[in-house]
């Protein structure tokens, strides 16, 4: 604090530099605002793009503008659909807010006129004249386009994680954490000043390079300064949780900021919020330090190998896939058959978001005690009951329950699944978690790369209802293979190693002869010095 003399501010940061503590508020810091970006942009974006795209259709005569053709062919006339977007939607208050949009589309109840500005031209049809579903018409088609943009982020995430991974093993965790910073920051101000899907495409696209710096970077940090099993589940809860604040806040606060303040706004916060995160790391994490991991990490591939892993990455990939589904889809649903107004699209999310943040701190410590497996295993069995509910709601209350569900069943899951990955190198490879972290994260991404990709053209062609019922379908079929994480065996001679050295018993015991007889050899002794 800048009160006290410099020494004892040197002190301070002296004591906060070698404190666990003040590394998981780190991480936690990183993984909130990574995923308030992350769900940010999930309510602005379906209005954001009619808004400029109609408007951009008008201005040149629509002949130049391919995307909203197709729906033409379906919807009235297109000369009067495009006659009715420039009267309600764009003049309105141009490119800052869609506050009308759902008005535009006939989205509103009745007896809630669009609003106009002072000299808005007469003629315009009144919006309830409009059902429901025609809007609808011109929602489809964004599926497709909204669902590609939400998923280049973790596409992204997925092709340049197993590079972060060897790079945290070369160089430490701390370089890295420091660039997803700096990334992160670039890509929120860009979002905040683009106007063109490409652009936000690309802003999207730059934010999945930094949110796997500081998401595989973060957590094999904290794995490395928590070496107890159990301490070390309970960090990770917590992290977790501000990954789980990040997407709480996020949704919610998007469609608030933006319908009343404008579409910079909600950027503009968290590219100063970050600014505040970059210097808490510059204190704290010394990022110009190098400090490579001192065990030789088990290469990518092994790890690939190994069915214990997969198994674990597996539950993660598909219990995230649902809310990854969600994202895209959920939004422009309840437009076609709740005509929800704008604010209402965010927050359908915030029931699964709190929810998700109770499961990862409640099962962070709890999951420990009841046994991992089995955590994770009720939990994809409550997440595929869940998504088979949401189709049954008819207004934003009959979200409340399905969404609920959803979000505590994957924190069991998740709050389950990244200690067990800490706890299998641990256990069956060398204790170097950059690549198994980098394995996890490349599993969420999976799920939600996956899943708006396919969510949107699975709407297209089946229907909504369709589309929760399959990922609902393969989740509780998933759900009897974390049985197989009861009690994973331990690799005979990281086995005979950890029953020389180390404090951490395996939570299997391998029979006496499976110990090897003949002397270790340097390189595992070299592993029996590191694992402490």
């Amino acid at each position: 604090p800048p009160a006290k003399p410099p020494a004892m501010a040197q002190h301070w940061l002296a004591t906060g530099r070698a404190s666990p503590r003040l590394v998981l508020v780190v991480v936690f810091v990183a993984l909130l605002l990574d995923n308030i970006l992350l769900t940010v942009v999930v309510p602005i974006v379906p209005t954001f793009l009619y808004t400029t795209e109609y408007e951009g259709a008008n201005s040149s005569a629509s002949p130049a503008q391919p995307e909203p053709a197709p729906a033409a062919l379906r919807a009235p006339p297109f000369s009067s659909v495009l006659s009715y977007f420039d009267n309600t939607t764009v003049p309105v208050r141009g490119f800052t807010s869609a506050a009308e949009l759902p008005n535009g589309t006939g989205s509103s109840p009745p007896g809630h006129p669009p609003s106009s500005p002072p000299g808005h031209p007469p003629g315009t049809p009144p919006a309830p004249r409009r059902g429901c579903l025609e809007g609808g018409e011109f929602l489809a088609q964004e599926n497709t386009r909204v669902g590609l943009l939400f998923a280049s982020k973790a596409l992204v995430q997925l092709l340049v994680n197993p590079w972060v991974g060897l790079l945290t093993n070369r160089i430490g965790y701390h370089i890295p954490m420091f660039l997803g910073f700096t990334i992160m920051f670039l890509s929120t101000l860009m979002f905040a000043f683009s106007g063109t899907y490409t652009l936000l495409f690309i802003a999207r696209a730059l934010q999945g390079v930094g949110s796997s710096f500081s998401s595989v970077a973060g957590l094999g940090l904290l794995a490395s300064v928590y070496p107890d099993d159990s301490e070390r589940g309970s960090a990770m809860g917590i992290a977790l949780g501000g990954l789980a604040l990040g997407v709480l806040i996020g949704a919610p606060f998007g469609s608030i900021m933006y319908e009343f303040v404008g579409k910079a706004s909600p950027f503009l916060v968290l590219a100063f919020l970050a600014l505040l995160d970059g210097a808490l790391q510059l204190c704290i994490l010394q990022p110009s330090r190098i400090s490579p991991e001192s065990t030789k990490a088990t290469p990518v591939s092994t790890l690939l190998r190994d069915p214990y892993i997969l198994v674990a990455a597996g539950a993660l990939c598909f219990s995230n896939m649902g809310v990854a589904m969600l994202e895209p889809t959920l939004p422009i649903w309840m437009l076609q058959t709740m005509c929800s107004p704008q604010w209402q699209l965010g927050m359908a999310f915030l029931p699964a978001s709190i929810s998700y943040l109770v499961g990862t701190n409640l099962f962070g410590i709890l999951a420990n005690r009841m046994g991992r497996w089995l955590c994770s295993m009720i939990g994809m069995a409550v997440v595929g009951i869940s998504l088979l509910c949401v189709p049954l709601a008819t207004d934003i209350y009959g979200l409340i329950g399905p969404n609920a569900g959803l979000g505590f069943a994957i924190g069991m899951v998740d709050s389950s699944m990244m200690p067990i990955m800490g706890y299998l190198v641990d256990l069956r490879h060398t204790s170097a978690y950059g690549t198994v972290y980098a394995i996890a994260d490349v599993a969420f991404c999976m799920g939600f790369a996956i899943g708006p990709s396919t969510g949107g053209a699975i709407v297209r062609a089946l229907g909504f209802p369709w589309l929760m019922v399959i990922v609902g379908v393969l989740n509780v079929a998933y759900a009897p293979l974390c049985w197989l994480l009861r009690s994973p065996p331990a690799t005979e001679e990281k086995m005979a190693i950890l029953r020389q050295e180390c404090p951490m018993q395996p939570k299997s015991y391998a029979p006496k002869e499976a110990l090897r007889e003949f002397p270790l050899t340097e390189e595992s002794d070299g592993e029996a010095e590191n694992v402490e």
